[in-house]
């Protein structure tokens, strides 16, 4: 008798099984991480590697190594496409590298963000990481070609967006940027507070215009030194998710150089977030959820007993035989989906093709042998008519010039 095959995952032993087991994360995390480390080293080794690449770079090319939280769905996560990313916080932060550079968009004007970032108040390590401010009107103007964005592409690691206006930015921005995942705008709201009216804040207005003031369009202006800092810094350490019609989600949760606990605490944190949040019937909507690298396999961590939301959603053997004989052609479609069996229609349809052979006996009268042979005989008259008049044409004739001379010798 076969042995059983041990279990993939394992469930929480006390409380509900719809959640993660954080002996199972950790040892995934440290399985995953001693698998990226023991390929890195054969790749040394081999002597496959970049000639490029040198020693201060190190530290770079270890965080550069990502680790993907993979979450599966039994529905479609959303039904419309949204190129809006959205911020996850976690307990380690993904963006802490100091060389890293930030581009900063914002609406009109860009002034007003780039006299904030001169302020006392603002922190000057952050202020030197953000080595560009850009507004949409210059964005518009500047940067519509494809050659620019991908140069702007190129220039900065992060980018941020103002939460105002980062719908624009798919038609202006491109491909160059929402091909991929990897340097979407983040949303960050770097406004001034919308005013209160009997304790509760009133809708935000829309700004107005390109290139005039926020105040004279009936927007808001720019939020304090100290909120729009804390606002960036939160945006840089978060991850980030694109969540598109599908039911695959990824999320980079960590890096290959981090220890097997940070990764696991971020794993449980952005799978807590983004399952209670945005998953349709949270726990019970997850089908499974795994980790990897840019290069391994896929290490579960989390698999569904049931693999349908519903028990409506669970095709019976009936259901299934209709459904294949449907798929034959139309007409059985048709009669399948009324109802009827398949051998019932096919009986219809050879007594269908009888009958037609019987109309067309049937149909061979004396009138119609009279047609035929009349215009037969039509047909045979005017060929002979045409050789006849081929045949004269043929004939040679005596030409007036020879009439002349024969009339003259005698």
């Amino acid at each position: 008798m076969p042995t059983a095959s041990p279990a993939l995952t394992t469930k929480v032993e006390s409380g509900s099984p719809y959640q993660l087991d954080s002996a199972q994360t950790l040892k995934a995390s440290k399985a995953l991480l001693a698998h990226i480390k023991t390929t890195e080293k054969a790749t040394t080794a081999s002597g496959k590697q970049s000639l490029l690449k040198d020693e201060d770079d190190q530290d770079e090319d270890d965080e550069s190594t990502p680790i993907w939280l993979n979450l599966t769905t039994k529905t479609h996560i959303i039904t419309q496409k949204k190129f809006k990313p959205l911020r996850l916080t976690v307990p380690h932060a993904l963006n802490t590298s100091a060389t890293t550079t930030i581009c900063l968009i914002t609406a009109d004007p860009q002034r007003t963000y780039k006299d904030l970032l001169l302020d006392p108040n603002f922190p000057p390590a952050l202020a030197q990481r953000i080595t560009k401010v850009v507004g949409v009107s210059k964005l518009k103007k500047k940067y519509n070609q494809y050659e620019a964005q991908r140069k702007l592409y190129a220039e900065h690691d992060i980018f941020l967006a103002d939460d105002r206006i980062i719908t624009q930015l798919t038609k202006l921005l491109g491909k160059t940027f929402y091909k991929g995942t990897t340097k979407r705008p983040i949303p960050v709201d770097i406004a001034e507070p919308a005013p209160k009216v009997d304790g509760k804040r009133v809708a935000r207005p829309k700004p107005i215009g390109e290139g005039r003031g926020e105040k004279e369009a009936g927007g808001r202006g720019a939020g304090s030194p100290k909120s729009v800092a804390a606002e960036i810094e939160r945006a840089i350490a978060c991850a980030t998710a694109s969540l598109t019609p599908s039911t695959q989600t990824s999320v980079r949760i960590g890096y290959s150089s981090w220890d097997a606990e940070k990764v696991a605490a971020n794993i449980e944190a952005v799978a807590s977030e983004l399952i209670e949040k945005h998953v349709p019937k949270k726990w019970r909507g997850v089908r499974s959820l795994h980790i990897k690298g840019p290069e391994t396999a896929a290490l579960p961590i989390w698999l569904a007993d049931e693999l349908w939301t519903e028990e409506k959603d669970v095709v019976g053997e009936e259901e299934r035989t209709k459904i294949q004989a449907a798929n034959v052609g139309k007409k059985r479609k048709s009669g399948v989906m009324e109802g009827e069996d398949v051998a019932a229609i096919e009986g219809k349809k050879n007594k269908n093709k009888k009958q037609k052979v019987e109309v067309l006996k049937e149909s061979n009268d004396d009138n119609l042998d009279r047609e035929i042979k009349a215009r037969q005989d039509k047909l045979k008259k005017q060929k002979a008519e045409a050789a006849a008049d081929a045949g004269a044409d043929e004939m040679p004739r005596v030409s007036k010039r020879v009439k002349k001379t024969a009339s003259y010798n005698a």
